[in-house]
């Protein structure tokens, strides 16, 4: 079982995003307390901070940050925990994979991560003999109707990405793979949001047919540690425009 612990947190109220790395929130044991917390997840999250949602801090006592606490998880409308943290998925994917622990790849070992491809960066190299495999990692925070959707912004990054992994598929450089890590458990496919993004969702259909591998895993998250799960397909979007 892959999963990290996610240290002493405290419950609060959200208030309202001052911008797009500070929400602002009310101490649940101090409700006279207000503090403003560092959201890493630079994504709209609308469905998710909306005023009154429960979501759970961590305080820092590092002098030199800004703010002194930081959003870590977030209750959804239908009370499932949702992680704010989004490096979290990286860092269980790679202790995954040094573990060979995700069935789609292990038989594939780890070389190194953040690995540059020209004007790229790419979250991880593997190497099977000869043949070498970019793997790319997506979290993923919004779900709707059971279904898990990236981006929940429009991301040039991301697109960006996609576009050079299915070059690099195309020509025989590399295998390639995407995987999108959902950061909660209440979801049973993934797919790209094209009503959010329709160019994403177009370059992920392409980076599919040039055989970029697509895969998904679920979270289970409380609030005491967030632990990767089982396989979720990834399928396709029914409309890009």
């Amino acid at each position: 079982m892959i999963s990290l612990p996610l240290g002493d947190l405290v419950e609060a109220a959200f208030l309202q995003r001052l911008n797009r790395f500070v929400i602002q929130c009310r101490l649940e044991h101090k409700p006279n307390a207000v503090v403003e917390a560092h959201l890493a997840d630079p994504g709209r999250l609308r469905e998710l901070l909306v005023p009154g949602s429960r979501v759970w801090l961590s305080r820092s006592d590092n002098p030199r940050r800004k703010t002194a606490w930081s959003a870590v998880l977030v209750e959804a409308e239908n009370q499932s925990v949702v992680s704010l943290v989004s490096t979290l998925p990286n860092k269980l994917i790679e202790t995954a994979l040094k573990q060979q622990a995700i069935s789609e790849l292990a038989s594939w070992t780890l070389v190194r991560s953040e690995y540059p491809v020209e004007r790229h960066r790419f979250d991880f190299l593997l190497k099977r003999d000869q043949e070498l495999l970019l793997l790319e990692v997506k979290s993923v925070t919004l779900v709707e109707n059971g279904l898990g959707l990236f981006p929940d912004a429009v991301t040039l990054r991301g697109r960006n990405h996609l576009e050079m992994l299915t070059e690099l598929t195309t020509t025989g450089q590399y295998q390639a793979a995407v995987l999108f890590v959902l950061q909660r458990s209440d979801a049973e496919q993934i797919t790209a949001a094209a009503h959010i993004d329709p160019k994403f969702a177009q370059a992920m259909i392409a980076a599919r047919n040039a055989g970029v591998q697509l895969l998904g895993r679920r979270c289970s998250v409380t609030v005491d540690r967030i632990t990767l799960g089982s396989s979720v397909p990834v399928v396709n979007p029914i409309a890009t425009a």
